[in-house]
């Protein structure tokens, strides 16, 4: 333990003498490990981006749709529907969260340019955490809208312009027409469908004739359901829910089918793996330029390796000398890089330039596993790269040393 101290003080001592071919040197080492690390962060967020942009359209892996649709009527009663739904979701015992219901409409609103049909998305709270809904302004839904005598909607940024407004500092209201027209308040805003005035809106009210969605506009799509699944027990729920729905509800054609890309988690792997190997490709660029310039460095100290040597050093300490030197040097590269690294990638509003102004709703931290391969990535790059020198070193006889 003694010598190994003994060395690594050598080394650092080597490393300050040297300090402007340190530091040439260790620049290509640097740069590889903060574009490595840097890289490899870069690519957790942007996988996640992928993932969550995948999912606000499918849903959760897995997610099962199911869709009734009477072929006499078109649609299905609201009641008969809700007590099916709550039949199925009692009998096979599923969490609120992995469940949520949707329907779409096309409602009347009274904004300051006139009354507006808008496309109007009707879902229970849990349809913003199963397709990852995260509003830019406000919040999403909860349990308690639905006592509310106000129905809650959350809109787009479009919708919020239609409105005349540009935050919900004053919490705008807009009224709903119809049959019985009813104030409704906006309570958040999120991005989607850019370009058209869209709308979601919680799924029932407390007020009088709002708990009946037919009351604000014409349905233009049946009720449907969603399910967040196990991946491994998609197709069991997909054939049983199917079966029993169609049992609890007579005469009504009902279609399940998976809705998420199923070869999501694949794909997200694929690209992660794919920004590592870039990675290295990055490091092992910069290790062949410390690679050189430690050849050329040797070379220059042949007259100093000699003298070492007559004085009684070792084969085995000039080695490690020089090894030693080049690991500790590309050491603080990377512990440099990595920091460096770190403060990017913290610093820096990434998630939203890469969501496209969307934020994350499990925004990644920095990789730990980024850094630590960053470190020992530079650590054995530096070890590798003064390996030839440090053989060359070892050949080097005393005599010709000294007169070189």
């Amino acid at each position: 333990m003694t010598g190994l101290l003994g060395s690594i003080t050598e080394a650092w001592g080597e490393v300050r003498v040297h300090k402007a071919r340190v530091v040439l040197s260790l620049v290509g080492v640097f740069l590889a490990v903060l574009a490595m690390t840097t890289v490899t962060a870069l690519g957790q967020i942007a996988a996640q981006v992928q993932q969550e942009e995948a999912e606000r359209s499918g849903g959760r892996t897995a997610t099962i749709g199911v869709q009734a649709y009477d072929p006499v009527t078109g649609t299905v009663p609201a009641d008969e529907w809700a007590a099916g739904v709550a039949a199925l979701v009692s009998r096979y015992g599923l969490p609120s969260e992995a469940v949520a219901t949707l329907s779409y409409e096309s409602g009347l609103y009274r904004v300051p340019g006139g009354t507006q049909m808008v496309d109007t998305l009707r879902v229970s709270p849990s349809y913003g955490p199963l397709h990852r809904v995260q509003p830019v302004m406000g919040r999403w839904f909860t349990d308690a809208d639905r006592q509310n005598l106000s129905p809650a909607l959350v809109v787009n940024p479009d919708f919020l312009a239609m409105l005349g407004v540009s935050d919900l500092g004053s919490h705008p209201t807009v009224v709903i027409g119809g049959p019985q027209p009813v104030l409704a308040t906006v309570v958040g805003v999120a991005r989607w469908n850019e370009g058209y005035p869209s709308v979601y809106r919680i799924d029932a009210s407390a007020g009088e004739g709002v708990a009946d969605p037919t009351s604000s506009g014409a349905y233009y799509s049946p009720p449907s359901l969603e399910l967040w699944v196990p991946g491994d027990q998609a197709d069991a729920v997909q054939t049983a829910v199917q079966s029993d729905l169609a049992r609890l509800l007579p005469g009504v054609d009902v279609q399940a089918n998976r809705q998420d890309p199923e070869n999501l988690e694949s794909t997200i792997a694929t690209l992660r793996l794919a920004v590592r190997g870039a990675g290295l490709v990055v490091l092992v660029l910069g290790g062949l330029g410390v690679l050189n310039i430690g050849l050329v460095t040797v070379r220059q100290r042949i007259r100093e390796i000699g003298v070492r040597r007559s004085f009684g050093a070792t084969s085995g300490r000039v080695f490690s000398a020089v090894v030693l030197e080049s690991v500790v040097a590309t050491a603080l590269a990377g512990v440099a890089a990595v920091a460096l690294s770190v403060a990017i990638v913290r610093n820096l509003p990434l998630e939203r330039w890469l969501g496209g102004g969307v934020p994350l709703a499990d925004t990644p931290g920095f990789p730990l596993p980024a850094a630590i391969e960053g470190l020992v990535a530079a650590t054995a790059v530096g070890a590798l790269a003064g390996l030839v020198p440090a053989l060359i070193a070892v050949r080097v006889k005393v005599i010709d040393a000294i007169r070189f």
